[in-house]
């Protein structure tokens, strides 16, 4: 579901109590392991944490670099986790422990899909938060629109 909230704090006003809490709590989880350089803000109606355009103004669509998102959606909530979308080995290790803590991974290529918080290993999710610095996210962003 798209949201006009212009802030993360009026995005979270938006939402019905259940989801706010859930949502607040990953974006706790996503701030506390967030790389330095990286820019909390409103991008494609979600709450998204991208690379600056005055870090990285050389982008395919001329929007911020993005790195992850968060949203409420009409069936379930998501995470798009656009740091994990071209390293094999990293979403090996997500799926690894998925399966290690007995929960079902509702993935597709960066959409990390759960409907209550219990889905969610918030400690994994900081891990896979704190994976990629800006560096390494622009330099496979620049690989990439190379080719």
């Amino acid at each position: 579901m798209h949201s006009d909230a212009p802030t993360p704090e009026a995005y979270l006003a938006e939402l019905p109590d259940e989801r706010r809490a859930a949502i607040s709590r990953v974006r706790d989880v996503v701030n506390e392991h967030l790389p330095d350089g990286y820019a909390e803000q409103i991008e494609w109606g979600m709450i998204s944490w991208v690379v600056p355009l005055s870090r990285c103004p050389k982008t395919y669509n001329g929007k911020p670099l993005a790195y992850i998102s968060l949203a409420s959606q009409k069936n379930h909530m998501a995470l798009y986790l656009m740091g994990l979308y071209s390293d094999d080995a990293a979403l090996a290790w997500l799926r690894q422990e998925y399966a290690e803590r007995g929960l079902r991974l509702d993935m597709g290529k960066s959409c990390l899909r759960f409907r209550k918080l219990e889905d969610l290993p918030l400690d994994v999710i900081g891990q896979v938060v704190a994976m990629v610095g800006v560096d390494e996210l622009i330099s496979r962003h620049e690989t990439v629109h190379r080719r």
